[in-house]
């Protein structure tokens, strides 16, 4: 962590699919993740040694049979973000699964991608996670997106003690193995959430996908302290009374920015002189791109990640070791909260690889992900404001996002209250036949998932008193709620009415990804 003082240089904001560098006032906390960490350099020596000595389990060998259904499981796009240089370390794991599988003879395989209410990935997307020797074997009968509306391919498995829907996958809950491969970029994924969240169907998802839940949920990145979590320990303790699951679990470095623009990966004081020309030639290039050329350009980073640890066997022994690796690369102990927080909010979120970041995943990005990096208390007090750097502009891709757009102009014209959102437009949005017709047949999002990304805010809304967003376009910004503001000192001049004239700022300096354990 570092506190502005005279001495301390510019510090670089992201800004959608931009940057500046900012000179915040003196006292400012920024706050960095550690070192990125280096490495492995035999990852498929690793892979191996994690399949052939897991924790909690038999070596995968000997669950692996002649006769078995056997059901490979992969996250979809969603992460690492942005998404990792070929060869994927999906790839690689799926590759040596394989090869045990087809030493003990299985012959019935099938490999599904966790999408859960995700868009649909395309060919191409699931052969740059699979890799072309996997696709080219699989696809397209025995590989394929979950399809979480296909009625004939779900199975209900029963309700938790607290009457939550368990219903997943049917091929997958059928199957004698069910191996789930995964990368966890932050702390929030994986473990129990992986089979319970990517397999299922709507109507197990809103039992943790809901307003209540999610405002309970302190923070999402820190499961203990999580109602989200909570329930998907529920959901994973019932499926695995009926379904056998080997984990398999990869953590990455924070080495998210490719050459020319792996000066975004340090500190601003650690750039050499080649760092701060890079910079200056990027961002002239960037700033004078045209809108296409410059959305192309990011949209097509592949992040040179290092693989940290690979971890294999039972689901809570493994993510026990996982979590252990994601924090010793994000986490950064913080001591109080302060009055204002800032955020700059960067071009990509879960949901926008290869697409369009649209007002509403904005919000979901800087109120539900970044808001949420933090471990014990958020990095803002109770009734102080968010300050976040975007150009929020009305700009949707109508194949991924169709319900996002009738969402922004049919529902947050009514209202932005995620309670009243909640009980008065989801269930229409969920059930239409039309969002249905094009999460299953083409590439949309579920009808349902702009409600989601917008209860991911609901813990930011009620403590938050201001949200303010510096370069926003007004309008956007207004129709969200929030305020707009042209600069810093004119965001901080606004955040005054709440906080006072003097407040104390801290900085969120991510990507690349930061945990805040804040004492």
């Amino acid at each position: 962590m570092l506190e502005v003082d005279e001495r301390t240089p510019p510090i670089l904001v992201h800004e959608g699919e931009g940057f500046r560098l900012e000179r915040f006032p003196l006292g400012t906390r920024v706050i960095y993740p550690p070192d990125s960490l280096p490495g492995v350099r035999d990852v498929n020596g690793l892979i191996r040694n994690a399949l052939l000595h897991p924790l909690g389990s038999e070596p995968l060998p000997e669950l692996l049979s002649s006769g078995m259904r056997l059901t490979i499981v992969f996250d979809d796009l969603s992460l690492p973000l942005p998404p990792m240089r070929a060869p994927d370390v999906r790839q690689r794991v799926i590759e040596q699964v394989l090869e045990m599988a087809a030493a003990a003879g299985v012959d019935d395989v099938e490999l599904i991608a966790g999408n859960a209410l995700h868009r649909r990935m395309t060919p191409a997307e699931i052969k740059h996670i699979v890799g072309e020797r996997v696709f080219d074997s699989f696809w397209p009968d025995k590989l394929r997106n979950h399809d979480a509306e296909d009625r004939d391919d779900l199975k209900a498995l029963g309700q938790t003690r607290h009457g939550e829907d368990v219903e997943i996958n049917k091929r997958a809950a059928e199957s004698d193995l069910l191996v789930y491969v995964n990368i966890n970029l932050v702390a929030m994924n994986g473990g129990a959430k992986s089979v319970a969240v990517g397999l299922a169907s709507y109507k197990s998802l809103r039992h943790h996908h809901n307003v209540h839940t999610l405002r309970e949920s302190r923070s999402f990145n820190d499961p203990p302290n999580s109602a989200m979590h909570h329930s998907y320990d529920r959901m994973h303790k019932l499926l695995s009374e009926s379904v056998k699951v080997f984990h398999i679990e990869c953590t990455l470095n924070n080495d998210q920015f490719p050459s020319p623009f792996e000066f975004l990966n340090k500190r601003e004081w650690e750039w050499t002189l080649k760092d701060q020309a890079k910079f200056l030639a990027a961002k002239r290039a960037n700033d004078l791109a045209p809108a296409g050329a410059r959305h192309r350009v990011w949209q097509n980073m592949r992040a040179p990640y290092g693989v940290t640890g690979v971890h294999a066997g039972a689901t809570d022994e493994v993510h026990e070791r996982t979590l252990a690796a994601v924090h010793r690369q994000q986490m950064t102990e913080v001591h109080g909260q302060s009055d204002v927080l800032m955020l700059g909010l960067p071009y990509l979120c879960p949901y926008n690889v290869n697409s369009v970041m649209n007002p509403i995943l904005v919000y979901s990005l800087g109120l539900g992900y970044y808001f949420n990096m933090y471990r014990n208390k958020p990095l803002v007090r109770e009734g102080g404001a968010l300050i976040m750097y975007h150009p929020m502009k009305s700009e949707f891709h109508p194949l991924h996002h169709p319900s996002y757009i009738d969402f922004y102009e049919e529902v947050l014209t009514q209202t932005t209250d995620p309670a009243t959102i909640e009980t008065k437009f989801e269930e229409q949005y969920a059930t239409d036949p039309w969002y249905v017709h094009l999460y299953r047949n083409s590439y949309a999002y579920h009808g349902v998932h702009p409600f989601y990304m917008w209860y991911w805010g609901a813990h930011a809304l009620s403590h938050l008193g201001d949200v303010i967003c510096v370069g926003a376009d007004r309008k956007v910004a207004s129709r969200l709620g929030f305020r707009a503001a042209s600069s810093l000192a004119d965001a901080l001049e606004m955040a005054g009415e709440s906080v006072g004239r003097s407040p104390s700022l801290t900085y969120l300096h991510t990507p690349p990804m930061t945990l805040a354990d804040v004492r």
